[in-house]
């Protein structure tokens, strides 16, 4: 990710215009337009979150109507519009996560971090996320810390988590 997390100036680097233009390749010319998800992607993962400008950017990068690249953007909840940590942890709270104790591991994250869903603690390393579902069910209860998927969380597995953030 860039150093330009969280800027109030947002703008794509040339490596990721050339990430969108790799991933523009996978489809023929005239569907070019099925890059969009995947840009918006690249520009999240350079600036942690996509600002209107940077939005707007994406939509000239992949030749849509900026429109379309506000809808999308809007609609998924992988798409951050704000400031949202170095370290994104995403906790799932549905049934079988809570049936497993996801609430312990939620109450437990909120006292060490200091901070309740859909903030960020003080010093911008960390923000913590509330989410519907992540699809892995069989290890609840778990968290997705950036990319990477945590299963059977523990209170004590919490602690070597936080312990390791950057």
């Amino acid at each position: 990710m860039s150093n330009q997390k969280g800027s109030a100036e947002q703008k794509l680097s040339q490596q990721a215009l050339e990430q969108i233009e790799l991933e523009a390749a996978k489809y023929p010319p005239e569907n070019r337009a099925s890059t969009i998800m995947a840009a918006l992607t690249i520009a999240q993962d350079e600036h942690n979150y996509l600002s209107k400008p940077l939005i707007e950017e994406v939509a000239q990068a992949v030749g849509v109507p900026v429109v379309r690249a506000y809808e999308v953007a809007t609609f998924y909840s992988m798409y951050q519009h704000k400031p949202c940590g170095e370290n994104v942890i995403k906790v799932c709270t549905n049934i079988s996560c809570m049936l497993r104790g996801s609430d312990e591991i939620v109450e437990h994250l909120q006292s060490r971090l200091g901070i309740k869903f859909g903030e960020v603690t003080s010093d911008g390393k960390v923000g913590l996320q509330e989410v519907e579902c992540l699809a892995a069910c069989a290890g609840a209860p778990m968290l997705q810390l950036n990319k990477d998927y945590i299963e059977n969380l523990t209170t004590e597995s919490i602690d070597k988590i936080l312990e390791g953030l950057k």
